[in-house]
């Protein structure tokens, strides 16, 4: 008998809502130390934070998509909205546009780990009954990882997986024709949502794009193994074309326009080395990585007991006679461990270096996202009872675990804020304009964030185009002053029709010299400068990183937009024309009926 099919009738109306119901609440529960104790600036937290600030400012400025992200630097900016994904960014912004700020990262963190519960449940009900389903979500939401990167890290993108993984599995997993044609099963309603998730899985972290493709590709061909059949594979194949075609109109300028900026310097720093995270790897005498073998024994603890307990779950569940029906999607399912596993080794090192883009992850241990869901399904599997004592039993030793597991993040994970990083510190910052650290990666070939100074004026008049605006002081952030006469003059943005668009960037002004103006502005190949109408095409270069424009005695109209680039263009053509073929492929699957069972003839 299949399992999903054990339905009892007291499982209807209703009370199909109590399991995802309890998903909320146990999300809730999970979220709540931030009710009592404030957000948790994990690492990203200020990111994160700064980004939807930025963005809700271009949306009130009629810019739905913005590319320029105008705080980074003290107000001098960087190309952030290119580079990292969309999704998580307009979350957060959405929720500031209805709810204090504060609440914010609290509401976003919510969502994330309930759609985390969520997700794995769907998936778990392909093979277990509701209340371990349901159980199964709740470990999942409640795993180390999850809660790591939900407090430690609040890397709000990558815990967005917790929510595609399991439904990119789902979709993987699913047959809903066993005995039709390879075409039949390859195309049976399945794969233009898998495009979507995989799309989904893109637009929410990059990193989290390249793991749930490669997992996406092991599962299909492990699937087509066992199925004896190409169905599995053709399915991904064509839902990873649509997927990231769908995503192209991010994936495409990411990718083209890596070399006008400093990316390398997201793999390069020896704290973001493969080779130097390995499970439980020590530096010792290496000051530089003295903080990074902190992260990584947490991360390498919570890693070994994760896999523990997914191997743990599953060798209970084989001899409790749990995984003789469904054997393909147990087996498939129980390799995700053991991949992991391999992975955190050094022995996985040509691995990472043989794939494209793998090294791009940084960390080993990201890899433990795609182990949440099936860690809380063997776990889920092995400690239901079929007695209904012992149910009870079992949801309230799991309860307790789960209370135990929101105090223990309490205690180890959570990340109390400094003033200056607080909601509240980071929106006077933001009011003030005095703007905020950029992001190495972001930065223009050759630049240096460091020299970036505090306090600059919109535009400085200069005869020297290097001249150094402000000096730092034992390592501190350079803080411009206007009393030491660097700049023979300072201007300000012109307005246009009020406040400026932070991609429109207008200075009307007499200059009393011929010089040039040093603005507060990072270089980027897709800033256009005008000069009394005239396109200025050459711009010398400063280790800053600003724009420097020469400009004649007298008038000046200055004009800086941010145009359109060809990649962008096609990256736009490109998800448009996938969007239609996934329309489609839709029609035509909803075309190719599922073979008809017989019906039994009523006597």
């Amino acid at each position: 008998m299949n399992p999903v099919n054990e339905e009892q009738p007291g499982t209807q109306g209703w009370r199909r809502l109590v399991g995802p119901a309890v998903i909320l609440v146990a999300a809730f529960v999970a979220t709540s130390p931030q009710l009592f104790r404030g957000n948790s600036c994990g690492h990203d937290f200020n990111f994160h934070l700064v980004s939807w600030l930025d963005i809700v400012a271009s949306w009130r400025h009629g810019n739905f998509y913005p590319h320029w992200a105008p705080s980074p630097n003290f107000g001098a900016g960087e190309p952030r909205f290119i580079f990292y994904p969309p999704l998580t960014w307009m979350l957060g912004a959405m929720l500031g546009l209805f709810l204090p700020w504060k609440g914010v990262p609290l509401v976003v963190t919510w969502l994330l780990l309930a759609g985390t519960g969520l997700a794995t449940r769907m998936l778990a009900r392909r093979a277990l009954t509701d209340g371990p389903a349901t159980l199964a979500g709740c470990a999942a939401l409640f795993s180390g990882y999850a809660m790591f990167t939900a407090f430690e890290r609040s890397a709000f993108g990558e815990l967005a997986g917790g929510f595609w993984i399991p439904l990119l599995l789902l979709l993987v997993f699913r047959d809903r024709n066993p005995s039709g044609s390879v075409w039949r099963r390859a195309f049976d309603g399945s794969t233009v949502p898998l495009a979507l998730v995989l799309a989904g899985a893109w637009l929410s972290n990059a990193p989290l794009g390249v793991m749930a493709s490669y997992l996406l590709a092991v599962v299909a061909l492990a699937m087509a193994v066992q199925l004896r059949s190409w169905a599995p594979v053709m399915r991904a194949t064509v839902a990873t074309a649509l997927g990231l075609g769908l995503a192209a109109f991010y994936l495409v300028p990411a990718a083209v326009e890596q070399k006008w900026v400093e990316i390398r310097q997201a793999t390069d720093d020896p704290g973001l080395l493969i080779e130097n995270s390995w499970m439980f790897a020590r530096h010792a005498g290496n000051p530089a990585l003295e903080l990074h073998d902190v992260e990584l024994f947490k991360a390498s603890a919570i890693g070994i007991t994760m896999i523990a307990v997914a191997l743990g779950g599953l060798f209970i569940s084989w001899r409790r006679g749990k995984l003789l029906e469904k054997r393909e999607w147990w087996i498939t399912l129980a390799l995700i461990p053991l991949f992991v596993l391999l992975l955190q080794l050094p022995i996985s090192l040509p691995v990472w270096n043989a794939l494209p883009k793998l090294r791009f992850l940084q960390f080993p241990w990201r890899w433990l996202l795609v182990l949440e869901a099936p860690m809380g399904i063997f776990f889920a599997s092995a400690v239901w009872m079929t007695g209904r004592w012992l149910r009870v039993l079992v949801v309230a030793t799991s309860s307790v675990l789960f209370l135990l597991a929101a105090v223990f993040t309490t205690q180890v994970f959570f990340q109390f804020c400094d003033d200056e990083d607080s909601v509240r510190g980071t929106l006077r910052a933001y009011t003030d304009g005095s703007g905020f650290e950029g992001t190495d990666e972001y930065a223009p070939p050759l630049a240096d964030d460091s020299l970036v100074a505090l306090n600059l004026p919109n535009a400085c008049l200069t005869k020297d185009p290097q001249v150094v605006l402000a000096t730092a002081v034992d390592e501190l952030t350079p803080v411009y002053e206007q009393n030491k006469g660097i700049c023979d003059a300072t201007f300000s943005w012109t307005a246009d029709r009020g406040k400026p668009s932070d991609e429109h960037l207008h200075l009307e002004t007499v200059t009393p010299q011929a010089g040039y103006l040093v603005l507060k502005l990072r270089t980027y190949p897709a800033w256009q400068i005008g000069v009394n109408g005239k396109l200025v095409n050459s711009l010398p270069r400063r280790t800053d990183g600003l724009v420097a424009v020469p400009v004649p005695k007298g008038p000046i109209n200055l004009t800086v937009d941010w145009i359109t680039t060809g990649d962008v263009i096609a990256g736009r053509c490109l998800s448009l024309v996938t969007l239609a073929l996934l329309t489609c492929l839709c029609l035509l699957e909803r075309g190719l009926p599922l073979r008809r069972r017989a019906r039994p003839r009523l006597s």
